[in-house]
């Protein structure tokens, strides 16, 4: 019986610490599966936070440099130089290309930003575009400055900070009603230019 009694306990050990082990094994398995779906995931958040950077700086850049050409243009033509198309028109083509590409990747703020800027933005070609057949140029010249140097200017700051915020950069508790407050004035001023010009060229088409 003794015998017997040790064997079975000999045997039971055996199973005993095969059965841990093989417990243990698994656990420390689980374990390492579970680490590297982390670290998966987390690498996968950080290259996608990557491309949303890139992208976001590509197109702050390219909407600076949009306004940028076009009121550079606007102060050519007032000081009576010959204005180089190409470079406006190069200026609104790498904004499009940017724009459409972030289209497909903004949130609906960040994007309803975007598209209130982009509208500014063409509207800022088309004056560029008509100087040199206004009328009035004096005028017209004063009306391009104030739009490109006041609600144009506005527009692209705007757009910058939303960007910030997105990316976590910038923090500010009310910026929600400030982005609603800015971004309806913009909208609004583009609104009226677009009806003033339309009016300066209905009228101009019957004087002529």
């Amino acid at each position: 019986m003794t015998t017997l009694a040790a064997t079975l306990i000999g045997v039971g050990g055996t199973l005993g610490g095969t059965l841990g082990g093989a417990v243990l094994s698994q656990r420390v398995t689980r374990e390492q599966n579970r680490r590297a779906d982390r670290e998966r995931a987390e690498d996968r958040h950080e290259r996608a936070q990557e491309t949303r950077r890139d992208l976001y700086a590509r197109l702050n850049t390219a909407a600076r440099a949009y306004r940028a050409a076009a009121r550079d243009a606007v102060l050519a033509a007032e000081r009576g130089e010959n204005v180089e198309p190409a470079a406006l028109d190069t200026a609104k083509e790498a904004w499009s290309e940017e724009y459409s590409q972030a289209q497909m990747a903004l949130a609906k703020d960040v994007l309803e930003v975007a598209s209130t800027l982009n509208r500014a933005l063409g509207v800022g070609y088309s004056i560029v575009k008509q100087l040199p057949s206004s009328p009035e140029p004096q005028r017209s010249y004063g009306r391009a400055r104030d739009w490109f140097s006041g609600p144009l200017s506005d527009g692209v700051y705007l757009l910058q900070v939303t960007l910030r915020q997105d990316l976590g950069v910038e923090v500010e508790p009310d910026f929600e009603a400030t982005r609603l407050q800015m971004l309806a004035a913009l909208d609004s001023a583009r609104r009226n230019l677009e009806h003033l010009l339309a009016s300066e060229q209905t009228h101009g088409a019957r004087s002529a």
